[in-house]
């Protein structure tokens, strides 16, 4: 990978090897609630509070959980390649604490809050940040509702121009973790692919479409990242 524009995407698989759950849980339940029901816009407006506690739950358990042995070696390839873009469809911190830098979210962050009138994220992180009551911005004059800083189901992801400038111009393709379930994400290999990029895949089982990837590595992202990442920078090839 030395000497190549490198993209990585991280899927929910590499949060999940730290303990946080995946919305592919339990038959579809999401920490035992319906995915319509805590991760749409219309349940916001339906019901806000449920909405609000569910995220703010998930905003406390950053807490207690800690990066895993993938997200420390995916901090080493991107200090060891001269281009390496990454990418994450999960909205947790360990990317940054496994001490990665300039991550793009692509379905937003746990540790931001976005003011409902102006739009603007607030890193809210404190402890009496998490508190189960409604939150107001900082931002507006007379203060306005905060809302979970998430890409809910039906809405666009952010950072999208970035992000097919990146793949579409990158050598090498890299997704870690991701059952390619989720699109505009799942479809981002076929994109690499079609500008010659060469498409790795490191998963504990065959995504979806496992068919898009030259390369394939099953198992344990935690397990297998360490050693593929020493392979592959000291790899001219």
């Amino acid at each position: 990978m030395q000497g190549k524009r490198v993209v990585v995407l991280t899927g929910a698989g590499i949060s999940a090897e730290s303990g946080i759950r995946t919305f592919r849980d339990n038959g579809g339940l999401w920490e035992e609630h319906r995915i319509e029901d805590v991760a749409t816009p219309q349940a916001w407006l339906a019901d806000p509070s449920l909405v609000w506690h569910f995220y703010q739950r998930r905003r406390r358990q950053l807490q207690d959980v800690e990066p895993n042995p993938a997200h420390v070696a995916l901090c080493e390839l991107q200090n060891g390649l001269e281009s390496m873009v990454l990418i994450t469809q999960n909205v947790d911190n360990l990317h940054e604490r496994g001490g990665s830098s300039d991550v793009i979210h692509m379905h937003g962050r746990l540790e931001t809050l976005r003011c409902e009138a102006t739009g603007r994220h607030e890193k809210r992180m404190n402890s009496t940040d998490f508190s189960d009551d409604f939150l107001l911005c900082t931002c507006c004059s007379t203060p306005s509702r905060v809302r979970p800083d998430i890409v809910w189901f039906g809405e666009i992801p952010m950072h999208m121009e970035e992000i097919y400038r990146a793949v579409d111009a990158c050598e090498v393709f890299v997704v870690v973790g991701s059952s390619g379930h989720v699109y505009p994400a799942a479809d981002l290999v076929d994109v690499a692919r079609r500008h010659g990029a060469w498409t790795v895949l490191v998963n504990a089982e065959p995504p979806l479409n496992l068919d898009s990837f030259d390369e394939v590595h099953l198992g344990k992202a935690g397990e297998l990242l360490p050693g593929l990442v020493r392979q592959w920078l000291g790899s001219e090839g």
